[in-house]
């Protein structure tokens, strides 16, 4: 009787014909034993990079995916990021490019993010609570902190990972990754100094927030330094409708000693602002300017004569995924959980006074 031949595969091509591929024919397809796959897949740092990398490889080839119900029985896990956004459109591409940073940081672990809407103006503290209770992910990234922000002080308090897109002024250090608003708004401000004007006025963030009042204290000390005219419109903010920020412009204008220099928080303000001032008769670069922070590549197509800085949201995303991974890993060393990112300066402005 003729012998049956033992057929071996090869390891690529398409998912385990009898069935959904396992850690076991990912072992042997690498010849590797199952914990050492299992390890190389959560990306355990005694496991090579090599090994790590092949492993991941041959897991894409043959379509593995995790039994996530059986790892969260087993591990207490749920391989689960939880991303709250808030619905704010003065940031333009911010939860697109925040997120992409995330997954850039999350790939080849074994985590997927879930987003969920954290609506302005609502009880920010229920949507914590509702992730903690329900055990809905194994960490929290959210962004627009406050000074002595609720959600961090619970989230410490529970010991549960989290990292946030700004600093608070709690006394108990926590991970979070931002962006130098300080100094974004007093070179912005210099800016606009060095271009000869005067009057200069701040559109920023809400009340409240701690990026906010970030980027009045650097637009306070540039004026202070310089000792020219400023004003803070408070009445109108980086959430207020384009149209709002528009008319606000106008009634401006029509008042006694207008502004010539806008600090401007964000590309949409800036746009309105350059929307109210035409209306008005006024041409950007010649009766005023603007400088605004940048996020996307919309001002600059739009506007050209705009200066902006820029503020790299996909870079953010990524830093925020990496460090939540380290503390989801049990780090507790602050300074790999704190990173506060420069703003991008082409070139500096040099101090001017109104006096010189």
């Amino acid at each position: 009787m003729a012998s049956r031949s033992k057929t071996v595969r090869s390891g690529t091509g398409p998912a385990n014909s009898r069935g959904k591929p396992t850690l076991r024919t990912i072992a042997d397809i690498t010849g590797l034993a199952v914990t050492t796959v299992s390890r190389a897949l959560a990306n355990a740092p005694q496991i090579s990079i090599e090994t790590r990398n092949r492993v991941r490889q041959v897991a894409l080839d043959i379509g593995y995916s995790p039994d996530r119900a059986a790892q969260r029985l087993k591990t207490g896990r749920t391989n689960v990021i939880a991303v709250l956004l808030e619905p704010h459109e003065e940031i333009l591409g911010y939860g697109t490019s925040v997120m992409a940073g995330i997954a850039k940081a999350l790939q080849g672990t074994s985590y997927h993010l879930i987003v969920m809407p954290n609506f302005l103006n609502a009880a920010n503290i229920d949507a914590i609570n509702y992730i903690i209770r329900n055990s809905m992910a194994d960490g929290l990234i959210f962004s627009r902190t406050e000074a002595l922000d609720p959600r961090v002080r619970l989230l410490s308090e529970t010991g549960f990972p989290f990292v946030t897109h700004g600093r608070t002024e709690l006394a108990t250090a926590h991970p979070f990754v931002d962006y130098d608003n300080f100094t974004f708004a007093y070179e912005a401000t210099r800016r606009l100094i060095a271009k000869g004007r005067r009057r200069l006025a701040l559109i920023s963030g809400p009340a409240g927030y701690t990026f906010a009042s970030h980027i009045q204290h650097g637009f306070m000390t540039a004026v202070r330094e310089a000792g020219c005219a400023y004003e803070i419109l408070s009445d109108i903010d980086l959430d207020s409708p384009a149209g709002a920020i528009r008319d606000r412009i106008r009634r401006r204008y029509a008042e006694k000693d207008p502004p010539d220099g806008f600090t401007c928080g964000g590309e949409v303000c800036a746009l309105a602002t350059i929307t109210g001032m035409t209306d008005c008769g006024l041409t950007l670069g010649d009766e005023y300017d603007i400088v605004a922070k940048q996020t996307s590549q919309l001002l600059g197509a739009i506007q050209p004569r705009v200066d902006t800085i820029y503020e790299d949201l996909t870079a953010t995303g990524e830093h925020m995924g990496r460090i939540l991974l380290r503390r989801i890993a049990g780090s507790t060393d602050v300074n790999e959980l704190q990173l506060l990112l420069s703003p991008d300066l082409p070139f500096e402005t040099q101090a001017v006074s109104v006096a010189d």
